[in-house]
């Protein structure tokens, strides 16, 4: 009977380790990830117009390369955290590099050219980079570091996909309009 138990604890566990999800890798042999999304009424112009928007609002973690009359580049980065129970402190950076098209009515994008760069405590007690050097993501760490890496990418697939997500409600949402809206609100009761 205890033996049935162990096995059905082992076949449970490699199910959620097996459901984990993982990068895909492009031509290069790089981790990617890529999303081609269809918009129905959504013209380039305006397409482009807010994904700029989306990139300047956060201008503290993704810097704009280059811009042309239908693509973006931009440099970008993620803090990944280390939890330990209810305390977490961050435990590095996961620099990438987000290419963006837009046509009409579709537009795709990806983020590719993963880094890790660990952070370690300075004397003042911040979190620091160790160094301005990254190790990329599709490197394998040895037996002793394979643990901790792999967390690494799991939570460095997660903030990307996080990501993503609001860079497409972004992208979805008129910015343009809710601006022109609340510009538009003027109450004379409060003065």
């Amino acid at each position: 009977m205890k033996y049935l138990f162990i096995l059905f604890i082992a076949i449970i566990s490699f199910k959620v380790s097996a459901q984990q999800k993982q990068f895909p890798l492009d031509d290069s042999g790089k981790f990617i990830y890529y999303e081609v999304v269809d918009v129905k009424t959504t013209p380039k112009d305006s397409l482009l117009m807010r994904a700029n928007t989306f990139l300047n609002a956060d201008k503290k973690s993704i810097v704009k390369q280059n811009s042309t009359d239908s693509s973006i580049t931009a440099k970008g980065k993620m803090v990944i955290d280390k939890t330990i129970l209810v305390a977490g402190h961050p435990s590095g950076e996961v620099n990438y590099i987000l290419n963006f098209e837009a046509r009409d009515k579709k537009y795709r994008y990806w983020l590719s050219d993963f880094e890790y760069i660990p952070y370690q405590r300075d004397r003042y007690g911040n979190y620091v980079a160790t160094t301005k050097v990254g190790t990329a993501l599709e490197k394998t760490p040895g037996k002793l570091n394979a643990g901790e890496w792999k967390d690494i990418l799991e939570s460095a697939y997660n903030k990307t996909a996080k990501f993503a997500e609001n860079f497409k409600k972004a992208l979805a949402t008129n910015i343009v309009d809710k601006q022109k809206t609340k510009a538009n609100t003027v109450s004379t009761k409060k003065w």
